[in-house]
């Protein structure tokens, strides 16, 4: 979800919400270590370009 998702959900404006986000992140180490390695991983809204551009100035043009 987005600021201006979380902005809609609970009525705070996403400014505010952005600077909680930094400060919490500010107290975050600066990398992880599991002890395990994840058997799953989930890619969400992955898009990737397979191919050739057929245009090379965008709009159909050539």
């Amino acid at each position: 979800m987005g600021f201006q998702g979380i902005e809609r959900v609970t009525g705070v404006h996403h400014t505010t919400v952005i600077c909680w986000v930094k400060q919490v992140g500010e107290h975050l180490p600066d990398a992880y270590a599991p002890e395990q390695t994840p058997q799953v991983g989930e890619l969400d809204e992955l898009e990737t370009f397979v191919g050739a551009k057929k245009t090379k100035l965008g709009c159909g043009r050539q």
